[in-house]
């Protein structure tokens, strides 16, 4: 019924193991590719926690809800010895103000997270407040952690 021209090597047209006049298999290995995806997404899962807000501080616990915010926050972080920061960039707190009308996107209307340390001055996180306002900013929030569920009311 038909015949075969011009190879001595028969393809039975079935299936993708066919192989070609070089003797190669055509086909594609994913296995390596598989590989490469599996590490890399366990390299971003482990990756993503560290992420976070790069001030170490150890937040006070509440019971409080957390804010529905649909766009990224400018944060203020204040350490245990008073040093206060935006973002991840330490600033001192005569330029605070002007700080953070250079970096508010949506003027005064910017929403405000203020992080301060269990440990910290009162007086230090009062401070910050007071500037704060006094920019004109009102739209602040203070950040906590969550209250364990076996801690209590502590």
């Amino acid at each position: 019924m038909g015949a075969s021209v011009g190879s001595s090597r028969r393809s039975s047209g079935r299936g993708r193991g066919r192989w070609n006049r070089s003797g190669v298999k055509a086909d594609i290995n994913v296995t390596p590719l598989v590989d490469v995806m599996l590490v890399l997404l366990i390299v971003f899962m482990v990756a993503a926690p560290l992420l976070s807000v790069g001030v170490p501080l150890e937040l006070p616990k509440t019971d409080a809800k957390s804010l529905p915010s649909q766009q990224e926050p400018i944060t203020i972080s204040v350490d245990k010895s008073g040093t206060v920061f935006i973002q991840d960039d330490e600033i001192s707190l005569e330029d605070l103000a002007t700080k953070l009308i250079a970096v508010s996107a949506n003027g005064y209307e910017e929403r405000i997270y203020l992080r301060a340390d269990a440990g910290s001055d009162y007086g230090a996180v009062m401070k910050v407040m007071a500037r704060v306002n006094a920019a004109g900013f009102s739209n602040l929030g203070l950040v906590t952690d969550p209250v364990s569920a076996g801690a209590g009311g502590q």
